[in-house]
């Protein structure tokens, strides 16, 4: 990830106050769409004036830069850890899948905004850390499975390509209805997604 850029804060915001607006503009930005969404709107799901949404960020395109920064430095932390672990190509799916399902449980509105609004946005100069933090991210995963197949741990056969699609999509998706603090934790839906994905749903004969 690109080195953390500076915020645009006003003075004496309440951090607390801060978080709270950002997540209520996030659920509007992700369900309603970024462009559609109006200061007014926010303002008014937060409870306050639309003037004094400004006492916080100095406008809408900041907010959505905090929310996506703040969720991508939080992933790269936890992607980070585990590529630095020194783990077999195996484990570093297994663990990476895992990571995402935590990021999709701590920043699902999140998720959702950058998967319909970042091919537009990383265009934007402002936004042009979404581009970084694909390529970083396409080349950690295709490298692990690089890896796997190197190393005989994974199919001879396999696209790499074509398998880092399946893998990420079928992961990051599940933020369209994934719902914190439902019947299964973000743990549990990794491993059934890792069973599925690495061995299987057909019975073995």
């Amino acid at each position: 990830m690109p080195a953390a850029k500076k915020k645009t804060t006003t003075a004496n915001a309440s951090p607390e106050r801060r978080r709270e607006l950002l997540n209520t503009a996030a659920e509007i930005f992700a369900a309603h769409g970024y462009n559609a969404t109006t200061v007014r709107r926010i303002a008014d799901e937060a409870g306050m004036l639309a003037g004094s949404l400004y006492y916080h960020f100095d406008s809408k395109e900041s907010m959505l830069d905090e929310i996506l920064s703040n969720f991508l430095t939080e992933l790269w932390d936890g992607y980070d850890a585990v590529l630095a672990a020194g783990l077999g190509p195996r484990e570093t799916i297994e663990a990476l899948v895992t990571e995402s399902f935590r990021e999709i449980d701590r920043h699902r509105a999140a998720v959702a905004i950058y998967q319909k609004e970042s091919r537009h946005l990383a265009a934007q100069p402002r936004f042009g850390y979404l581009t970084d933090s694909q390529r970083k991210f396409e080349k950690a995963w295709l490298g692990t499975l690089e890896r796997g197949v190197a190393g005989g741990v994974f199919r001879a056969d396999l696209d790499i390509r074509l398998t880092y699609r399946f893998v990420r999509d079928t992961v990051w998706v599940a933020a369209s209805w994934y719902r914190p603090g439902g019947q299964h934790s973000p743990e549990e839906i990794a491993r059934q997604y890792l069973s599925m994905v690495l061995d299987g749903i057909a019975v073995r004969v």
